[in-house]
């Protein structure tokens, strides 16, 4: 199976459907309830739920995963049963393949109910109607421009030369290589852990180069030279609460020192400053959760709400 680990829970939603052609004759017996075989509504409803929550046992590569609903649709037209199944989880994967399932053991719990009395009974189809959920869904589609971004590696060890930097490195290579057509990295910077130098380089960064995103990396933990919040504190406007919250939210559930990151965000004018931590898997769970949702941001800076 692919690893999905590195996904956020996100809501998920799919629906499928089977067309069955059946005679008339077929779907008048279906109405006045005089199916030898009991009520077929019903039978489809059970078979679908059944189906859905199996995906896992029938198809080889599909996760198991909790389903928060299923529900199954029939409806009879003049020579024609339409199931349509929808299924919904909060989850890291979809559930498209819940709702082809469902669907697929409806149809055929349905025709094995109607072979005995139609021998023109025949399933024409099962599709895919429509799914939503994962990354996907929030990225941002009204961006006016690239999102200028500055890098700011913050380690005594790394400006020294003692240390060679790897997490700004990831910052940047994720960026250019998955989200270049949203981004423009224009700086990147290796700092001491000095309040007044880091001060100096967020405002330069925002107030002078105006960029829109300034990631910090390093100087988040409880040492005495850890001073990267301190120093993003004294220089925005607005803390962005929620951003650190689920940053150590999404990696608490990777590791139990999560919550030993002090780093806080906030935006200055209409610079948006994030504190990540320095190691770099710490770094790449960050940018997992990140991003692209973290785009819609520049939208709502810029005034066009949400």
């Amino acid at each position: 199976m692919f690893d999905v680990s590195n996904k956020a829970d996100t809501l998920r939603f799919a629906i499928a459907q089977a067309i069955i052609k059946l005679s008339s004759e077929t779907v008048d017996l279906i109405k006045k309830q005089k199916m030898p075989k009991g009520d077929i509504i019903e039978a489809a409803k059970i078979s679908a739920a059944l189906g859905a929550k199996k995906t896992w046992e029938l198809i080889p590569y599909c996760h198991p995963i909790p389903i928060d609903h299923i529900s199954t649709q029939l409806s009879l037209y003049e020579s024609i049963i339409e199931i349509k199944v929808s299924v919904k989880s909060v989850w890291k994967t979809g559930v498209e393949m819940e709702a082809l399932t469902g669907c697929s053991i409806a149809a055929l719990a349905v025709y094995d109910m109607l072979k005995p009395i139609d021998e023109h009974l025949s399933i024409e189809s099962i599709k895919l109607l429509d799914k939503i959920g994962g990354k996907r869904d929030f990225i941002e589609k009204n961006l006016d421009k690239k999102i200028t971004v500055a890098i700011f590696v913050i380690s005594d060890s790394t400006f020294n030369g003692t240390r060679v930097d790897k997490s700004g490195k990831m910052i940047s290579d994720r960026l250019k290589n998955t989200y270049a057509t949203n981004t423009e990295i224009i700086g990147y910077e290796v700092l001491p852990d000095n309040i007044d130098k880091i001060k100096t380089y967020i405002i330069k960064y925002s107030d002078e180069k105006k960029v829109d995103l300034i990631i910090t990396s390093g100087g988040t933990g409880f040492s005495k030279r850890d001073v990267t919040p301190e120093a993003t504190k004294m220089t925005i406007d607005k803390e962005t609460n929620g951003i650190s919250e689920a940053i150590r939210s999404y990696g608490q559930r990777r590791t139990p020192l999560s919550m030993l990151s002090r780093g806080i965000s906030g935006t200055r004018d209409k610079t948006l400053i994030i504190n990540l931590p320095g190691s770099t898997k710490a770094v790449s769970e960050s940018l997992d959760l990140l991003l692209p949702s973290i785009f819609h941001a520049f939208n709502m800076l810029g005034g066009k709400g949400h």
